[in-house]
């Protein structure tokens, strides 16, 4: 029995608990005449039975959906104003080499920001042009590597990477394209450890210290000013940010043009997408209009031509796309001190896996997917297998009463932040990712084992 007083205000209980929301699960996600659900055209049971669970799954065409409709919006909207767009894929989200290649044959680049990202994106082959690299503590390592392989942009997120990044391309006899990152003091509207464009925090400089950063990038004969960089922060669902964003940059940027060339400017990303059903994230048309709206208003009032933009999504591309299939390993029923009964249901996964409700009380969908039924919906806590008391996956949703162990179930839109914040807490091995398209399954992450864990340990006994 679902009980109310348990469930959130957006959480509504479900008229039919088999149903597979498009607006949360991959479009092409269904069930077959038995009744179980489908990926990519793969049930879920060939989906487990080849690589077990925990499963990351990817239904590329869900990413390539999702590509083009993103791109195609930016260009459409910079097109309205009288420019054009640059749409980076933002690697952090999901990087592997078969991603990248996705990204790179749909005309995106490819943002990166560690060095281990940055070696993914060359092995697969991109035009190191179409590659920019991030990062609030760049190593020297990084910096030589980024430049050697003729990265199309370095980021500049502190006033010592001007001097670091301008002697390695001098000693490489290289010019090095570069922006600067600005903190542009806008609040945005989403979770406190995601909004990245506040005063008290790490990344960026302030608006009023970037002109002088900015005459020393231009005294540098082995830098080339891109211009300038914002990220207001992600899983953003609200407009205003993005446009008072704008606003400052382009006075900031009008004011830069009276010392030289400021070509292009970055607006970032962090465009929200739907976890739940309670979420209503804006069409990226919307996003993308209200922000070159508020370019063109911007530049028409300080009297300038519109710049080159560039976008960095990552989310709001492969967020979708992605699924969790996990296996129901317990079941227990909680008495609450109020008198309500919570039930948990425990899968073979967790928190290694998934660390975005306990990082963000992130809410995720859940369904049942290894069969359907009739019986009726009840209000349940999806949890890990970790000796934390935060390992939840799914903090509020609805599956069967009759739920039981040896089910299948799945979580939807794992596609982002899940596997790159994956680690082997408690030494529970990482998950393999599997893409499907087409009826198709292919292994393109291999899953650790436990023998991968030992192998690190310098101390383990050989036999």
């Amino acid at each position: 029995m679902a009980h109310d007083e348990l469930k959130p205000n957006w959480l509504a209980i479900p008229t039919d608990n088999n149903e597979l929301t498009k607006r949360i699960w991959p479009a092409g996600t269904g069930r077959d005449s038995d009744g179980e659900a489908v990926f990519g055209g793969v049930p879920a049971s060939d989906l487990t039975a080849q690589f077990g669970t925990p499963l990351y799954v990817v239904d590329q065409t869900e990413f390539e959906r999702n590509a083009i409709a993103v791109k195609g919006a930016l260009d459409a909207a910079a097109a309205r104003i009288g420019t054009d767009a640059t749409v980076y894929y933002a690697g952090k989200a999901f990087l592997c080499t078969e991603v990248v290649r996705w990204a790179e044959a749909l005309g995106l680049n490819v943002d990166v920001a560690s060095g281990g990202e940055l070696a993914i994106a060359l092995a697969a082959g991109i035009d190191p042009k179409r590659i920019g690299l991030h990062g609030n503590n760049k190593s020297a390592a990084e910096i030589g590597r980024a430049v050697s392989a003729g990265v199309g942009a370095i980021v500049i997120d502190s006033e010592i990477e001007i001097e670091r990044i301008a002697a390695t391309a001098g000693a490489q006899g290289r010019i090095q394209p570069v922006r600067i990152r600005v903190n542009t003091g806008v609040h945005a509207d989403t979770h406190e450890f995601l909004a990245t464009a506040r005063e008290d925090q790490k990344f960026g400089i302030a608006i009023e210290d970037v002109p002088a950063l900015v005459e020393k990038i231009r005294k540098h004969n082995h830098l080339e000013f891109l211009g300038l960089h914002s990220h207001i922060g992600s899983q953003i669902f609200e407009t205003a940010g993005f446009a008072e964003a704008a606003k400052r940059l382009i006075k900031l940027h009008a004011a830069l043009l009276k010392g030289g060339p400021v070509p292009q400017l970055n607006l970032g990303g962090g465009f929200g997408i739907d976890y739940n059903v309670g979420d209503n994230a804006p069409g990226i048309s919307v996003m993308a209009e209200a922000i070159t709206d508020a370019i063109a208003v911007a530049c028409q009032t300080e009297g300038v031509a519109v710049p080159k933009l560039a976008f960095e999504p990552g989310r709001a591309i492969v967020g979708r796309a992605g699924v969790t299939l996990y296996t129901v390993g317990t079941i227990k029923d909680v008495n609450l001190a109020d008198g309500n009964t919570r039930k948990y249901i425990s899968v073979d996964g967790g928190m290694s896996d998934n660390a975005r409700p306990a990082l963000y009380q992130a809410e995720y969908s859940t369904r049942l997917v290894s069969r359907v039924t009739s019986s009726a919906p009840a209000l349940v806590r999806v949890v890990g297998k970790h000796c934390e008391s935060g390992d939840i996956v799914v903090r509020h949703d609805y599956l069967p009463s009759d739920i039981s162990i040896g089910d299948t179930i799945a979580v939807a839109a794992t596609g982002a932040y899940c596997f790159s914040l994956a680690s082997n807490y408690n030494y529970l091995p990482r998950p393999p990712v599997v893409a499907v398209a087409d009826g198709k399954a292919r292994l393109i992450v291999r899953g650790e084992t436990e023998a991968d864990i030992l192998s690190r340990d310098v101390f383990i006994q050989k036999d």
